[in-house]
């Protein structure tokens, strides 16, 4: 793992191995904070804690560069906390085991961080250069980003002097983005009194896994399962062949990822038990054959379970399933100037649904608040029908683009220059925070880049090695060149 410190550029890789040392998962950031801090100490910059936990780190303009406009270097200290069936890895506790598997760098059983790690690293590497010549430097480094962007919504106007912010948090090298999407929470729950389960029948519990998963706006659009959706096909089957009932649902764990794994525990008369194994099988096959090409290694299987003495009323049983089935999930429509980008999408994340008490949440995301709204309302209708109650939250807007950006321009110019051959200009689905800040600090002019990642959000992210000194050489050269006030 310390390999991963000697890749280049060093300044960037040996602080990201440092991060990796340093639980930092969404709600639980007190240690890297304190990490942060430390750095900025030792680096000689100066830095604090806001009201919004996130960190601030000044650093003044090299001599004879005053006059040049201030930059904010901006990036997320949180990362998503997926690990295999099999990792004993505690996110709360255990550092990450980065490693280098040919030309990516990944995690060992986890989710590698990189989302958003290799932006706080490059922040980092410019805090300590010494030789690097800039004008005045700020870095943003937000709390938890991933469960609600609450760093950035929670962050006072007044606190940043910047005229320029640079968003850390792209995954594709060459790519320049210029807007995004908003989005919004949207829970529904149902409260119940459990019934006995029948002394005749017996249990089972059936597990879905094997999925890619997969961040839930910038993989929306490739057709990848939901663990959550595929199940209800199964569920709904069972309770009407085989006389199932439902006892528990448990899929996903993160609004912003696509859920990969569902389990559910069902009873059913002894007689059905045999149907509804091969049942199992048979969805197997299914899966395996209407995800070809994009799906591989499905696992789906049932095991015989004690029986639990109390299970969901069948009413409230019914109703939930159908809601499940119904609820929209992935793209909704693209935008219609840019046909290649998803404009409008919803996530069905996690359902808990056991001891009774069901819970289903969603996170719907659009880069129109009209059509923001629709799917809200659409899922308000269909849970509505299953006597839910419905409640929203964590909205934020879009990120409207502006392809006249001075920054920009400056960007793809250099960039240019480094590497023989033109960016490109790109608008995503993912949430970034930049809307959030551009709605507290008007004034600024705005792009996200970064270093190419692929998969953030699952135990397969990874961080394209050659991607990353090419990113820090433009990143220096276009401090150095910042246009003047």
């Amino acid at each position: 793992m310390n390999e991963i410190q000697n890749l280049n550029p060093q300044c960037i890789w040996r602080n990201f191995y440092a991060l990796t040392q340093v639980p930092r998962p969404s709600g639980h950031l007190e240690k890297v904070q304190q990490f942060l801090i430390d750095f900025a100490k030792q680096a000689g910059v100066e830095a604090f804690i806001d009201d919004a936990r996130n960190v601030i780190m000044r650093k003044p303009a090299s001599p004879g560069m005053q006059g040049r406009k201030g930059v904010i270097l901006q990036a997320h200290m949180d990362m998503v906390p997926q690990k295999t069936p099999e990792s004993t890895h505690n996110f709360e506790t255990d550092p990450i085991e980065p490693w280098i598997d040919g030309e990516w760098v990944k995690a060992k059983g986890t989710t590698l961080g990189a989302d958003n790690g290799l932006g706080v690293a490059a922040i980092m590497a410019v805090m300590e250069d010494k030789s690097l010549r800039h004008g005045p430097v700020e870095a943003l480094i937000t709390a938890d980003e991933e469960t609600g962007m609450f760093g950035a919504n929670d962050l006072k106007p007044g606190i940043l002097n910047g005229d320029i912010l640079l968003n850390l948090d792209s995954e594709h090298w060459g790519k320049f983005v210029i807007g995004s999407a908003g989005g919004i929470d949207v829970t529904a729950t149902l409260e119940y009194k459990e019934v006995e389960t029948d002394p005749e029948d017996v249990a089972v519990r059936v597990t879905l896994k094997g999925l890619r998963g997969g961040h839930s706006g910038l993989e929306i659009h490739e057709g990848r399962g939901n663990a959550n959706k595929l199940m209800a096909r199964f569920v709904r089957e069972a309770i009407e062949t085989d006389e199932a009932r439902l006892v528990s649902w448990h899929g996903g764990n993160m609004r912003n990822a696509i859920p990969f794994k569902a389990e559910v525990v069902l009873t059913l008369p002894a007689k059905n038990v045999d149907d509804l194994k091969q049942a199992v099988e048979e969805w197997r096959e299914d899966f395996t054959d209407e995800y070809k090409g994009i799906e591989s290694g499905i696992e789906f299987f049932a095991e015989d379970i004690e029986t639990p003495k109390m299970q969901v009323p069948e009413e409230i049983q019914d109703n939930l399933v159908d809601a499940i089935l119904a609820c929209h999930d992935g793209v909704v429509r693209m935008i219609p100037a840019y046909p290649n980008v998803v404009e409008t999408s919803s996530n069905l994340a996690i359902i808990d649904i056991e001891d009774g008490k069901a819970s289903l949440k969603i996170l719907a995301r659009s880069s129109r608040e009209d059509m923001k709204q629709y799917i809200v309302d659409m899922l308000e209708s269909c849970f509505n029908m299953a006597g839910m109650k419905i409640e929203t939250s964590g909205s934020y807007g879009g990120w409207d683009p502006n392809p006249d950006s001075e920054i920009l321009h400056h960007l793809l110019r250099i960039y240019k220059e480094l590497n023989g051959e033109d960016g490109i200009i790109q608008v995503d689905h993912a949430g970034l925070e930049c809307s959030v800040i551009l709605g507290k600090y008007p004034h600024l002019d705005v792009v996200s880049l970064g270093p190419t990642m692929k998969s953030p959000h699952t135990t397969t992210e990874r961080a394209l090695i050659k991607t990353v000194a090419p990113f820090w050489e433009l990143l220096k050269k276009a401090l150095e060149e910042i246009p003047e006030k």
